[in-house]
């Protein structure tokens, strides 16, 4: 009672009414600056590289502007001297409560709405912490004032005041949207806070005063707190009125902006998709950075040369590109460019994920497939030459790129110089049926059957993104083993994962992987196509393939080294025709830059041959000039498929058409019709080879390469056999519905 002797009737009247208050609610302030600082959460999210560099920064939160949290020693000393003396000019002076601004002011001007004259920073800082004492529409009441009082003292009693100033600067409002420091200085001063000068930090502090004030009004406010910061000054307050409309319209802090925008969306959808699959588990996505697996001086480089060379590309009617760079041993995403940015009119499509036709680059997978089921060899020869390739809906007649062609070529030469003709006729071989189940086993997402795109596929019919088609070709670098990508940091993989990677049985026979890799990153074999002096050669070892869709639509790049998988696509979003743009013209020069830059201190070797597999030197036979169709030379085989010499019209010849099934399908369904009666109703078996004969689930049928067959319900297993009686080919169909009852059924 001594102690409230000394205080006046109003400072007396207070202290009874905080100290009884205090009783009642003893836990009120207990909230710690490391509490405060540790739950603070930013409306944006960073994404990071793999070292913790900047790549991204994301709008997050729809509801609120929120930059990072500012330590008080980077914010400008005219800040912090401008939210003093607006706020609270006792501040370093009282213990949360300025006992002479409560004594000068009248009762009802203290506890009624208007309470800026005696709220203290850190009265209003525990109205910001305490839900409770938050300030609503119609003003605090009562209960609420005297609680932030007490709150305002128990602050003052276990925080610092640098703390206390620190932490109230980064969570008060101050116009619209935005909250703290850091956003109101890049939103309407396009600087960081330790930038604001003497006018800028008036302006700032009259905002806190009056948030959505009209700008004359928060002029007016400034130019008062400017003559207080520099009273030896003549302020200009036209001035200041005139700054500070241009500043409380400005929006300069971009709710997106870094070098990987793309990646950034990519990686906070993963963590959204993660944490809707385990709502149990605590959400990811609230972190305010996310590192991911890309290297920031990598994506820069990227970035900057796919968009140097589409500015040399634009007279060819060229403005978008995209570009992602793997790692090939983890998966690990390395460089995600989905764009060219403002060179492109769509710079929101992400040209990493997005749908397009691969062209050629789907034929080091089918020769890959064919070598593995000994269908080819890389010295098989292969006519090219024109066909016309009967299909339901009329002839194929596919084309070579420069519409010339080359003759017989070996399998080598048809795939390093991208022979259209020689592709499709491996894919008669291989069926497109099995070619598309091959193709979606590696990731590349078809969304028909092989039957819907028929002879085509071989030549990029089907649809796939540049992540999935880089992706398989990592698989070949693998050797033939499949794994999947990942963008978001990850713990190293433990011994047994690896062990269990390592023991998974590959998709593509790993002898086949290398001799399709071998074949690609051989300059002598592309020469036919693309001349002795291609950006495709680098002075390391790499392998890789171009193509270019129809009409020019679209150009792409992949290839991989001892390390690196890397693609690159280049056209237009709106799916526009490019003019005049090769493989060699649009998306290589971007490939061979990368891979450059990857290697520029990295070596990149050969891989090593897999068991299995033999070297053997081959020569060839005499085409129709009299001159070997090809120059001898050492090629590699699948043990057990070597020979000496491949010539045509021997028996040694290996060549698109010896000894195979052309029709049926692999995997055909036959539907009988009940309209045409049973005994009408056949199914045509085509093939290709000398002395060959069919069997029908293991029974001989028919001599010669087309057969008529009765159809009876049921699976059925195709063979064709040669004339040693040996099987070389076959297929799998389902007939449904009814067939002719015959005499044995009867019985």
């Amino acid at each position: 009672m001594q102690l409230l002797a000394l205080f006046t009737p109003t400072r007396r009247a207070l202290a009874v009414a905080v100290l009884s208050v205090a009783c009642a609610h003893p836990a009120w302030a207990l909230v710690t600056f490391d509490d405060v600082k540790r739950d603070f959460r930013s409306s944006d999210t960073a994404v990071l590289d793999r070292n913790g560099e900047l790549l991204q920064r994301v709008r997050t939160d729809a509801t609120v502007r929120r930059g990072q949290w500012i330590a008080l020693a980077d914010v400008s000393p005219a800040l912090r001297t401008a939210m003093v003396l607006s706020e609270d000019r006792r501040f370093y002076e009282h213990s949360g409560i300025d006992w002479r601004a409560v004594s000068s002011a009248a009762w009802g001007n203290l506890w009624n709405t208007r309470t800026r004259g005696a709220s203290t920073i850190t009265m209003q800082l525990s109205g910001l912490l305490d839900e409770d004492l938050r300030r609503t529409s119609g003003g605090r009441s009562f209960t609420q004032k005297i609680g932030q009082t007490v709150a305002a003292t128990q602050l003052e009693r276990s925080w610092r005041k640098d703390q206390i100033l620190e932490a109230y600067l980064n969570t008060v409002p101050f116009r619209g949207e935005i909250v703290g420091i850091d956003a109101l200085s890049r939103t309407l001063f396009s600087k960081a806070p330790s930038g604001l000068d003497a006018r800028e930090a008036a302006v700032a502090a009259a905002l806190v005063r009056a948030p959505n004030a009209k700008p004359a009004l928060v002029a007016q406010r400034a130019c008062e707190v400017l003559r207080a910061m520099e009273p030896e000054q003549k302020v200009d307050c036209d001035a200041v009125d005139m700054f500070t409309s241009a500043a409380v319209q400005r929006r300069a802090f971009d709710a997106n902006e870094g070098i990987a925008p793309h990646a950034a969306r990519r990686v906070l959808r993963e963590l959204r998709d993660a944490d809707a699959a385990a709502p149990a588990a605590p959400p990811k996505n609230k972190e305010t950075s996310i590192r991911t697996t890309l290297r920031a001086p990598l994506q820069r480089f990227a970035l900057d040369s796919l968009q140097r060379h589409l500015r040399e590309l634009r007279d060819r009617h060229v403005e978008d590109g995209a570009l992602v760079v793997l790692d090939n041993a983890s998966g690990e995403v390395l460089a995600w460019v989905g764009s060219s940015g403002p060179l492109s009119q769509a710079a929101e499509v992400d040209g990493v994920t997005a749908l397009r036709q691969p062209g050629s680059t789907l034929k080091p997978l089918l020769y890959g497939q064919a070598i593995a089921e000994k269908r080819l060899t890389a010295a098989s020869l292969i006519e090219d030459s024109s066909a016309q390739i009967s299909t339901a809906s009329g002839l194929y007649i596919p084309q070579n790129y420069d519409r010339q062609f080359k003759g017989p070529v070996s399998a080598r030469t048809a795939l390093a110089a991208s022979l259209n003709v020689p592709a499709v006729r491996t894919l008669v071989m291989v069926s497109p049926e099995s070619f598309a189940r091959s193709l979606r086993a590696t990731g590349l997402p078809l969304r028909e059957s092989g039957d819907y795109y028929g002879y085509s596929l071989a030549l990029g019919s089907a649809e796939v993104s540049l992540l999935s088609l880089a992706n398989a070709y990592r698989m070949l670098a693998n050797g033939g083993r499949y794994g999947t990508t990942t963008l978001t940091a990850r713990p190293p993989a433990s011994a047994a994962d690896r062990a269990k990677t390592a023991a998974a049985a590959p998709l593509l026979d790993p002898r086949a992987a290398f001799i399709v890799g071998d074949i690609l990153s051989d300059p002598n074999a592309r020469t036919r196509t693309f001349g002795l002096d291609s950006i495709l050669s680098t002075r390391f070892w790499t392998a890789v393939k171009t193509g270019t869709s129809k009409d020019m639509r679209d150009n792409w790049a992949v290839g991989w080294s001892q390390r690196y998988t890397v693609g690159v696509w280049v056209g237009n979003a709106s799916g526009a025709s490019m003019w005049d743009v090769s493989g060699t013209s649009g998306a290589a020069p971007v490939w061979a830059e990368v891979m450059r830059f990857l290697h520029a201190r990295e070596p990149s070797r050969a891989p090593a041959p897999p068991a299995g597999l033999v070297e053997a030197r081959v020569e060839f036979g005499p085409a129709a000039d009299g001159n070997a169709i090809e120059a001898a030379r050492s090629e590699w085989f699948l043990q057990g498929t070597e020979q000496p010499l491949f010539a045509l019209d021997t028996g040694m010849a290996t060549n698109a058409f010896a000894a195979r099934i052309t029709a049926p399908s692999d995997g055909t369904i036959i539907a009988l019709d009940p309209d045409i009666p049973p005994l009408r109703q056949r199914v045509r078996f085509e093939s290709e080879g000398r002395g060959v004969q069919w069997r029908i689930d293991g029974k001989p049928f028919a001599r010669g390469n087309s057969a008529q067959w009765l159809p009876w319900p049921g699976r059925h297993v195709i063979e064709l056999v040669d004339a040693s009686g040996k099987v070389v080919d076959q297929r799998r169909l389902e007939v449904r519905g009814a067939g002719v009852v015959t005499k044995s059924a009867r019985r």
